[in-house]
């Protein structure tokens, strides 16, 4: 049974840091390229950022480009996002899931797997 599981979480104050661990069971992560997403109350999912299989491109959402990284960990089968210099605007659920990842963007479809997100708030 695949299973994708964020953590990292929590709330962190504006200009202070995060890193979110999306972590799998059931793939191996390294062969799939993995997204990471946002969605704050109101608001429809974004795509935020993307690792593309094998540690191909990645891609940034504009408003993220410069503030957040995403990686992989091969051995220990997780994704990372790190995220420093919060704003309070980035607060949201944040999800990974397995996507089609390029430098320009991501996609995904009903075939893909999503963790259950974990919740980010940015607030003084």
């Amino acid at each position: 049974q695949v299973r994708l599981v964020e953590s990292g979480g929590g709330l962190a104050q504006p200009g202070g840091s995060l890193r979110l661990s999306c972590a799998a069971s059931g793939l191996y992560l390294y062969y799939y390229g993995i997204g990471w997403f946002r969605q704050a109350p109101g608001k429809d999912r974004e795509g935020v950022s993307c690792i593309s299989s094998k540690d191909g491109p990645k891609y940034y959402l504009s408003d993220v480009k410069g503030r957040f990284s995403v990686s992989r960990d091969k051995d220990k089968n997780t994704v990372y996002l790190q995220m420093n210099n919060l704003k309070p605007e980035d607060t949201a659920i944040y999800y990974c899931a397995t996507v089609i990842c390029a430098e320009n963007g991501l996609g995904y479809d009903d075939n893909d797997y999503w963790g259950q997100g974990t919740q980010v708030t940015i607030s003084s």
